[in-house]
C-alpha cells in the first residue's frame, strides 16, 4: 500500500516537471518572452522642429534645417552616399582650399594691376590658363592637372569656344571655373577701340562660352595683354564680373620658350613672390608639356593651389546671344531644352 502510494506521487511531480519545461521552451508564452528580451529600448519622446532648431544653433552656430523624421516620424533608411572618386595619386598637388568669389562690383585680382584683394597666403597659388579651348593642347592641359587631382580658372576666347565647343565643355566638367577673355583677343586698349566696340568684344565673349557650355560661365574676364581699358573696367564692373591680372607671368607664350623655359619662370618668379596667381596659356603645346613637371615643382616646394569659384553665374544679354546666333547661322527651330524634347523611356 505504501508502496503503491509512492509510485502515484512520483508520477504526479513528473507531471508538474514536464508540463513546466513545456510552458518556458514550446509555449506561446515562451515565444512572447524572447521578443520581449529582444525588444529594443523605447525611443526618447520626440522633439519639436523649433526646439530641435535651438538645439542646433547652440551646438553649432547655424541654423540649420530640421527634417520632419527628427519631429514627427522615425528616420527612412538613408540613401546611399555618392563617394567622390578618390585621388589616384597619393602624392597629388591636390587642391588646398576653395574660395567663393562675390564679384558684385566687379572687384580685381593679381597684383601685376589689382592690389586691393591680398587672400592668398604664403606658398598658395591659383592656376590660370588664357586662349582657349584648342585642339591636343587644352586636353593634354586637363590631363596634367587631373593627374595632380588639381583645378584652375580658364579664360577662352569667345571664336576658340565656337571652334571646339566640345573641348570647353570638357573643361567645365573636370571642375574647373570658366569665365572668357574677349570674342577675339583683340586690344581692348588700341587705338582704334572705341568704348562700344570694347562692350561688344566683352559681351559677345560671354555669350560665345555661354553657347559653347551651354550653360552660363562664371563672372571672370581676363583682359587680352593684360591691357586695361578704364571705360571697359567700370562697365565690367557695372555688371558685376571680377577682373583677373596675375601675379606672375609664364612667358609661355613668346616665340623662345620651352617647356624647361617656363618651369624655370614660374618657379624662379613664385619662389621670390612666395605666392600668387600664375597666368599660364593652353593654347600653347609647350606650356602642355611643361605642365606635368611643373605641377610637381610646386608640390616639392611646398606649394599649394587655391581654387576660385564664383558665388553667382553671369547672365549674358539676349541681344548678343542672338546676334551671336545669327552670325553664326545657328539653326533656331525651336528655344526649348533638350531634356523637355527628347527623354529616355527604357534603356538596355
Amino acid at each position: 500500500m505504501r508502496h503503491a502510494f509512492g509510485l502515484i506521487l512520483a508520477s504526479f511531480v513528473a507531471a508538474i516537471a514536464i508540463a513546466g519545461v513545456w510552458y518556458f521552451t514550446a509555449s506561446p508564452h515562451a515565444s512572447h518572452a524572447t521578443t520581449v528580451a529582444a525588444k529594443p529600448a523605447e525611443p526618447p519622446p520626440a522633439i519639436s522642429k523649433p526646439a530641435a532648431k535651438e538645439a542646433a544653433k547652440e551646438a553649432g552656430g547655424y541654423d540649420v534645417q530640421v527634417t520632419a523624421a527628427l519631429a514627427d516620424k522615425p528616420p527612412a533608411s538613408p540613401a546611399p552616399v555618392q563617394q567622390k572618386p578618390a585621388c589616384a595619386n597619393p602624392n597629388a598637388l591636390g587642391v588646398s582650399r576653395v574660395v567663393v568669389i562675390d564679384t558684385t562690383g566687379g572687384p580685381g585680382f593679381g597684383f601685376e594691376q589689382f592690389k586691393q584683394f591680398d587672400f592668398l597666403t604664403d606658398h598658395e597659388v591659383v592656376l590660370t590658363f588664357d586662349d582657349g579651348p584648342w585642339p591636343g593642347n587644352t586636353p593634354a592641359v586637363l590631363k596634367a592637372l587631373d593627374d595632380e587631382c588639381t583645378k584652375a580658372v580658364f579664360f577662352p576666347i569667345g571664336k576658340h569656344a565656337t571652334y571646339h565647343p566640345e573641348i570647353l565643355k570638357q573643361v567645365l566638367a573636370a571642375g574647373h571655373t570658366v569665365g572668357a577673355h574677349t570674342w577675339s583677343h583683340v586690344n581692348l586698349n588700341g587705338k582704334k577701340m572705341t568704348d562700344q566696340l570694347a562692350k561688344d568684344e566683352l559681351e559677345k565673349g560671354f555669350s560665345a562660352v555661354k553657347m559653347a557650355l551651354g550653360t552660363a560661365p562664371s563672372p571672370f574676364f581676363r583682359f587680352p595683354e593684360l591691357q586695361q581699358r578704364p571705360s571697359a573696367v567700370e562697365y565690367l564692373g557695372t555688371r558685376n564680373v571680377a577682373m583677373f591680372s596675375c601675379d606672375l607671368d609664364s612667358f609661355d607664350f613668346r616665340r623662345d620658350s620651352t617647356p624647361d623655359k617656363i618651369v624655370n619662370t614660374v618657379m624662379t618668379k613664385v619662389d621670390k613672390l612666395g605666392k600668387g596667381i600664375i597666368l599660364m596659356h593652353d593654347f600653347q603645346k609647350r606650356t602642355a608639356e611643361a605642365l606635368p613637371t611643373l605641377l610637381r615643382r610646386l608640390k616639392a616646394g611646398g606649394y599649394k593651389v587655391v581654387q576660385m569659384k564664383a558665388k553667382t553665374t553671369l547672365e549674358t544679354l539676349p541681344e548678343y546671344d542672338d546676334a551671336l546666333m545669327k552670325e553664326l547661322k545657328v539653326p533656331t527651330v525651336g528655344s526649348r531644352p533638350i531634356s523637355s524634347v527628347v527623354q529616355t523611356v527604357s534603356q538596355q
